[in-house]
């Protein structure tokens, strides 16, 4: 199903909006790797790192006040490219600063470990025992042996109630030739797709601060924060 909300074409597998209560914990799954820091080369203005965390600060606040947050950050911080997978926290009430801060900090190196990244949130959400909610930004493919859709069936086969979400910001195709047209390049979308179809969950394609900060809304919102939202502090973040 295609859907739109302030712009932003959703394309889901389950229902528009995450949930149409927030009693589910999430866990915000963040793509802290070396690419998340690429500018110019690759048709942007700057790196993905800066409006990832504008959006943050604009998104969570409302967010943050209805349902308990956590966050897991793959990329930096590991002896190897690919075993930097943290623990930021788990899920907490008025999570907001915590996860704005932890994005802020996040100084993006190493490469894309988001199957893993997915599994440690699952379990923190207890997925065996407890609903839950994994929201997975990321800005590529999985490039560190893991496989998305196989953890889906994984986790799908002994969950409780565990949806995925994916929110694919400024996906770009392996190779750009200036011989191409800019949709060739920049209308693609990541593998781990199927992490949200599989599990009835969204998948959200965004390309500026403001699709970020709606897909936020889209996949951790309550039905009736979403639909009252009408992104309040944009302006602001444009600079």
């Amino acid at each position: 199903m295609r859907f739109k909300i302030l712009g932003l074409t959703l394309l889901a597998a389950g229902p528009l909006f995450a949930a149409e209560t927030c009693v589910e914990d999430a866990m915000i799954v963040f793509d802290g790797s070396g690419s998340m820091a690429e500018a110019g080369f690759n048709l942007l203005d700057e790196p993905r790192i800066y409006e990832a965390r504008r959006a943050l600060e604009v998104a969570m606040p409302p967010i943050a006040s209805q349902r308990r947050l956590g966050m897991v950050v793959y990329g930096p911080g590991g002896t190897d490219e690919c075993n930097g997978i943290n623990l930021a926290f788990a899920p907490r009430a008025d999570a907001a600063p915590s996860v704005i801060a932890t994005a802020n900090q996040v100084q993006p190196e190493g490469a894309t470990a988001l199957t893993e990244g997915v599994a440690l949130a699952a379990r923190v959400l207890e997925y065996q025992t407890k609903p839950g909610i994994v929201v997975l930004v990321t800005d590529g493919k999985e490039t560190c042996g893991g496989t998305p859709c196989m953890l889906a069936a994984e986790l799908m086969a002994t969950a409780v109630d565990l949806t995925i979400h994916v929110i694919g910001f400024k996906v770009r195709g392996e190779h750009f030739s200036w011989g191409e047209t800019k949709s060739h390049y920049t209308d693609a979308e990541t593998a781990s797709r199927c992490m949200a179809d599989d599990t009835g969950g969204l998948y959200v394609s965004a390309e500026t601060v403001e699709e970020l900060v709606a897909a936020f809304h889209a996949t951790l919102g309550c039905l009736n924060v979403s639909m009252r939202w009408d992104g309040p502090g944009l302006n602001d973040l444009r600079g």
